[in-house]
């Protein structure tokens, strides 16, 4: 099952069942208004929600309309939560490596996990704003997955099932204020500004064998500026798969339905700069500055700006058949209105 909530109706928009195809949606406001109305009564309106999904596919639904993604919020236009992990570990051996710090080995039984701001997500095709250039602007191209209610000390196995959907997401990062906020030891906050996720949301059962071991086995698609940029596996090199995630953020508290674990950046291992890159035959990366990484370990110093007013970033996923699965993330840098 597809969903998504186009930006009518309030800040939380109007939840519709979208077509496999991502063609055509219907408006379900007799069932359930918005999509955190149904993630809080999810045993009982998604097999409602799927008997639409149904007659859609099927070419039945009376009431269909185009889909266009231009018109959607982020799938939750705000969430209770939004804690977002760093799976990859390659990705953050990089990052410490080029400022010459070694990697802790609990570094990879203990996943690391930031919880970001979720009370105003941007849409999916909504600019990416910033006051200056000189913040050092990147997206982030991540998985994340949509929760159901978690018990405190959940263990893997329970937070598996409580997983109800899937999404991508850019988690845009200002990576010149990030220095300054870790020296202080809380944590990222004006580094880390709205994040935009993908169109569509998505069951785990629509993912077939895509979906396995708590992990999206599928390569995820950047461009850049309309250029091949990055096209990891989101299932390889994965340290730590959803449900350990999720299950390390409900060690000590439980999670309310609609709450949102992100993967961290994708990153695949790869055999240095001059092997990466989508132009060396390499599968690139999900964000600048992991290619700066290498650029710095390989070179002494970064070669690759971030991004400016003006860049874009696209963000996909796709099916064996080459079909779009979530909708794509399509953003632009803009320059915040004075």
């Amino acid at each position: 099952m597809k969903l998504a909530t186009i930006k009518h109706g309030g800040r939380d928009g109007t939840l519709v069942v979208v077509s496999r195809d991502l063609s055509r949606c219907q408006a379900v406001a007799g069932i359930a208004r918005t999509l955190q109305a149904a993630l809080d009564d999810w045993d009982d309106v998604a097999p409602q929600l799927e008997l639409v999904y149904d007659m859609l596919n099927g070419g039945h639904a009376r009431h269909a309309m185009p889909f266009d993604p231009a018109m959607c919020h982020s799938p939750l236009p705000r969430a209770y939560q939004w804690a977002d992990g760093s799976a990859y570990i390659n990705h953050v051996e990089l990052v410490r490596r080029a400022r010459g710090a070694e990697l802790p080995p609990e570094f990879h039984t203990d996943p690391l996990m930031y919880q970001g701001g979720s009370d105003s997500f941007v849409g999916p095709r909504d600019d990416i704003v910033a006051a200056s250039e000189d913040w050092g602007i990147d997206f982030e191209a991540e998985v994340a997955v949509v929760t159901g209610d978690v018990p405190m000390s959940a263990t893997p196995e329970q937070c598996a099932g409580a997983i109800r959907l899937l999404m991508l997401v850019n988690d845009v990062s200002l990576r010149n204020l990030i220095p300054a906020e870790l020296a202080k030891g809380f944590g990222f906050f004006q580094s880390k500004p709205a994040s935009a996720f993908s169109p569509v949301a998505v069951t785990p059962d629509e993912l077939g064998a895509a979906w396995r071991d708590g992990k999206l086995h599928r390569a995820l698609e950047v461009e850049l500026n309309g250029q091949p940029f990055g096209k990891p596996d989101a299932g390889v090199d994965m340290t730590f798969s959803f449900p350990q995630l999720v299950a390390h953020v409900a060690k000590t508290r439980e999670l309310e339905a609609g709450s949102i674990i992100g993967s961290g950046t994708v990153s695949n291992k790869q055999g240095g700069l001059y092997g990466s890159s989508i132009a060396n035959g390499g599968v690139g990366y999900c964000c600048l500055a992991e290619v700066r990484m290498y650029e710095t370990i390989e070179g002494g110093k970064p070669a690759t700006p971030f991004m400016r007013f003006g860049d874009r970033v696209k963000i996909d996923m796709r099916d064996e058949r080459g079909q779009s699965i979530f909708g794509a993330i399509e953003q632009k840098v803009a320059p915040l209105a004075r």
